[in-house]
This record gives C-alpha cells, sequence and structure tokens, in this order.
C-alpha cells in the first residue's frame, strides 16, 4: 500500500534479525571498550611496523568494539556491522546525542574493512594508515564519553 511508510534501516535490522534485543549488560559493554582498547594498541603496533592494511583493520576493529560497547549497555546484539551503524543514528544521531560524523566514519571504515576482505587488489598507504590510527583514538574515546554519560 503507498501510504504505508517505507521502514527505516534500523527496522530492516530487526526484522532481518541483525540486531535483535538482548539484555543489558553493563559488564559486557565495559569489556567491549576494553576490548576496542587492546585493538588501538594493535593498530599502533601495526601502524609503527609498516603493515597498514593490518594497521586499518585493527583501527576498524577497535571502532567496532567501542560502538557495539554501546549496544551491549542498551541490550541490544548485533549480527551484521552495517547494523551497527544504523543503531547509532537511531538511538543517538535522531536524538542529538550523538554526532552523525562518527556514523559516518565507522561506515567509511567498515566498507574498507569490507574492501580488503573481498578485493584482491586493496592497498593501505602510511597516510590512509596514520589517519586510521586517529580516527579510530578519537572514536574510541567519543564512545566512552557517550557510555560515560549514560552511566
Amino acid at each position: 500500500m503507498e501510504s504505508e511508510l517505507k521502514k527505516s534501516k534500523f527496522e530492516e535490522c530487526l526484522e532481518k534479525g541483525e540486531l535483535r534485543k538482548v539484555p543489558s549488560s553493563k559488564q559486557k559493554s565495559q569489556r567491549s571498550v576494553k576490548t576496542a582498547r587492546k585493538w588501538l594498541k594493535e593498530a599502533r603496533t601495526n601502524f609503527n611496523n609498516e603493515a597498514y592494511k593490518s594497521c586499518l583493520l585493527s583501527s576498524y576493529i577497535a571502532m567496532f568494539h567501542s560502538a557495539r560497547a554501546i549496544l551491549f549497555f542498551d541490550g541490544y546484539r548485533e549480527k551484521s556491522h552495517y547494523c551497527v551503524g544504523r543503531y547509532l543514528e537511531e538511538k543517538y544521531v535522531k536524538n542529538d546525542r550523538l554526532e552523525n560524523k562518527w556514523v559516518k566514519l565507522f561506515d567509511h571504515y567498515r566498507e574498507l574493512r569490507h574492501k580488503d576482505h573481498y578485493s584482491l587488489s586493496f592497498t593501505a598507504t602510511l597516510k590512509e594508515a596514520k589517519k586510521a590510527v586517529e580516527t579510530a583514538e578519537e572514536f574510541v574515546d567519543r564512545m566512552d564519553e557517550l557510555l560515560g554519560e549514560m552511566m
């Protein structure tokens, strides 16, 4: 029916089971932030060792785990990295609790990760790797700050 509103991407994620409600867990949330910080350390090590592709990937994984901490805190579990961004948009950007730039950055690095995994010609430069580490550090700090606002 034409009068029906189109479902949001967040609602589609819920319908497909790519986001699902679970008990809220402050403990899992804190462990996920800790994991993100370990991946940041890995990203820096990779950068210092000129392993730029690995640096990009570990930077993204740090971002993923810090974003995932928000979901754990709120009582959600992801089955899709794409849907993590849709969750942040729906629950935080739309409510002016998070700047949209963070979701855009998350999606950018998620797409780079996808290209690396499925392309036979993906490369990473020193400049890209440096930017990835810096962005991941800022992203993890912002997610940690957001969690702090909720506790």
